[in-house]
């Protein structure tokens, strides 16, 4: 089991792209029971190939927590030897992801506890995000003016962000940053829809008042 060092990026799809991801992950969260159940019949590579499946996902979901490269390796190679030892005992009541979701995130959580540090307020590095317009990409050709306008605006949705609760802050993240349906993300926190609609409506809407100044 060994991390590739990759940095995955998040993406925004479409209408139809998540379409097609709906029905890809109902595939994928059957290919991920079957692999639970060879693997509890004594096919030890039957983890090997769910680690493949999530090792970027995961290694993406702890870096919203930790910034430092090393302590990401480490506590996401740590969530995986978690799961290693507790999959015996998953009773599949959830998807594999989910349950995956809720070790990594408790791991990092516990990990920064550990450390004498308090939780990070932002659950999302604003680098991820990228935007259908192109705001927040860096362009060699562009000037200085818009540069620094730029930069402000990242800050302004970092910092918008971080005054984020969780529940929406988690919602945003999901449906933005890893293109999750509505009702996969319903799923994945274990709350009706229409709270995710409502969580994601939100948060949209708190940080839109926090850059509009920004936009003039």
């Amino acid at each position: 089991m060994r991390f590739d060092r990759r940095n995955p990026r998040g993406r925004i799809v479409d209408g139809a792209a998540k379409a097609r991801d709906g029905a890809r992950a109902d595939s994928g969260a059957d290919a991920d029971r079957e692999l639970v159940r060879r693997f509890k019949s004594g096919d030890k590579k039957a983890f090997d190939l769910l680690f493949a499946r999530y090792q970027y996902k995961i290694f993406s979901l702890v870096r919203r927590y930790l910034h430092d490269p090393d302590e990401v390796q480490d506590v996401a190679q740590e969530v995986f030897v978690k799961a290693l030892r507790g999959l015996p005992q998953f009773r599949e009541e959830s998807a594999f992801y989910t349950w995956l979701y809720r070790i990594a995130v408790n791991t990092a959580k516990n990990h920064i506890i550990a450390a004498g540090r308090r939780p990070p307020d932002v659950d999302i590095d604003v680098e991820d995000a990228q935007f259908r317009d192109g705001a927040f990409l860096l362009r060699d050709s562009e000037d200085p003016a818009a540069s620094i306008a730029r930069d402000e605006l990242s800050l302004a949705i970092h910092r918008a962000m971080s005054a984020l609760p969780d529940e929406l802050r988690d919602a945003l993240a999901l449906r933005e940053i890893d293109g999750m349906s509505y009702e996969q993300i319903a799923c994945l926190l274990g709350c009706p829809v229409g709270t995710v609609r409502s969580r994601i409506f939100r948060a949209r809407k708190a940080i839109d008042e926090r850059i509009r100044p920004l936009l003039g």
